[in-house]
């Protein structure tokens, strides 16, 4: 595959140069902000060499070249149209600005939680080689091995409010640096630690007429993030009127002074009840109507994904973590994807064109390791009926998770990898996340067999 020849067939088909405002790319896509996405001519793209499918989404025209290629087809398209490599912010500002209130505020929250998953994913791998030492007693319960991945298992889940802080500050445009200040004050040694709280009472202090009380945030997300959108406002807001000369001291003193006093007394209550809120209301439906539930998210999780606002359940995935120590929502996110895959192979065996065949086996197997967008929009999606196969696949894959209660530690996993973090949880709960596993591939493959599909004519 010749990148820089495929590059130069590319940008015509977008519509030219100037309709290019920026360009980035992730994992598997070239991901590209267009003046006008009409001009965008879908069908000649996918014809090109390397390409799985394109599509437009979230504000952005996607083109999935795969794992690997992509990063070569970026280079060639950064030098082809000018772009500077690495544009990350400038291309966010410029998919936000053709997005409705609702995806904007989806694709903050994906900002801030996307970067903090290698630090989650570790951590929860971490707890399940824990897990496994303590099963099958691989050393002693007190060996200084046990004690230690002890620690650097939950670490990530004590300082989450740092990572948020940094991650948030970032998003909101304010100083990463004094966000993980927010994060750190919020997670002071000072302040009780709820995951320890037990039967014990906090402190309270008095000032200014409110009542105090001296309780950590640790592990929370929703006070750390209102708290760090506060303190991005209150910094801008103070670089438009202290003089430069003294804006290094100025500034970010009175930030997080007053940041500070206001998290502690307001932000930070009203956030844990709003947080505590959402969990409540979680686990009653999945006390009450799990099943259903199960049902129903599995169904239409992927259609979420077309939408690119699945990134945003981050936030509420880690809520749980934080208040129960567990995510009982990922895997039914898993059997969704899963099923995506299991689609893609009955695709790849009763298609007679040896392109869809190239493309379908491996983005089926890209699904099984967590990544469904090339089997979905280079796939599935394509031909409609294996897209429907895979949501009746992913529905009885849920709601069976659900309810054997399945549940992970982490997030950020899916498919065979979230074995990893689901048998912390017991051998009893890997096996059903192993059944669910399969009710998901076997009925989007039998699904997508009978409901069959009509291929192009070229």
């Amino acid at each position: 595959m010749n990148h820089q020849e495929v590059v130069k067939q590319l940008i015509p088909l977008l519509g030219g140069r100037e309709n290019i405002v920026s360009g980035t790319h992730c994992a598997t896509r070239l991901r590209i902000v267009l003046k006008d996405d009409q001009l965008a001519q879908t069908k000649e793209i996918e014809q090109l060499d390397g390409v799985k499918g394109a599509f437009l989404s979230s504000g952005q025209y996607q083109i999935i070249f795969g794992t690997g290629v992509v990063n070569k087809v970026y280079a060639a398209f950064a030098e082809e149209t000018g772009l500077k490599e690495g544009n990350q912010e400038d291309h966010q500002e410029a998919v936000k600005k053709k997005m409705n209130q609702i995806a904007r505020f989806a694709k903050t929250l994906s900002n801030i939680f996307v970067p903090i998953i290698p630090a989650i994913v570790a951590s929860g791998l971490l707890m399940g080689l824990l897990g496994m030492m303590r099963t099958f007693e691989w050393v002693a319960p007190d060996h200084a091995l046990i004690v230690l991945l002890d620690m650097f298992s939950s670490a990530a889940f004590i300082i989450l409010p740092i990572l948020i802080g940094v991650s948030a500050a970032k998003e909101f445009g304010g100083n990463p640096y004094l966000g993980a200040v927010m994060g750190g004050i919020m997670t002071h040694p000072a302040l009780l630690n709820p995951w320890g709280l037990g039967n014990a009472e906090p402190d309270y202090l008095t000032f200014l007429g409110f009542d105090i009380a001296l309780i950590g945030y640790q592990g929370t997300v929703i006070p750390v993030l209102l708290a760090v959108y506060a303190m991005s406002k209150i910094e801008k807001g103070l670089r438009k009127v202290v003089p430069n000369a003294i804006d290094l001291l100025v500034t970010p003193f009175v930030t997080i002074m007053l940041t500070g006093f206001i998290s502690l007394m307001v932000i930070g209550p009203i956030g844990n009840f709003i947080g505590d809120g959402i969990t409540v209301i979680l686990n009653f439906v999945y006390d009450h109507v799990g099943f259903v539930a199960g049902l129903l998210f599995g169904g239409v999780y992927s259609a979420i994904v077309i939408t690119g606002v699945h990134h945003s359940f981050h936030a509420i995935e880690a809520g749980l973590i934080a208040s129960i120590g567990i995510n009982y929502l990922l895997p039914i996110w898993s059997m969704a994807n899963v099923a995506q895959g299991g689609a893609g192979l009955a695709v790849f065996f009763k298609t007679k064109r040896a392109k869809t065949k190239e493309v379908a086996l491996p983005s089926a197997f890209s699904a099984f390791l967590g990544i469904t967008e090339p089997v979905i929009f280079g796939v599935n999606l394509k031909y409609r009926r294996p897209f429907v196969g895979a949501m009746i696949g992913g529905a009885l894959g849920g709601a069976y998770v659900v309810f054997m209660n399945v549940s992970a530690v982490a997030y950020g996993l899916t498919g065979i990898p979230m074995l990893a973090i689901v048998s912390p949880l017991g051998t009893i709960n890997l096996l059903h996340y192993v059944i669910g596993f399969f009710i998901a591939l076997v009925t989007a493959f039998v699904a997508t067999w009978l409901l069959g599909f009509k291929e192009e004519e070229n």
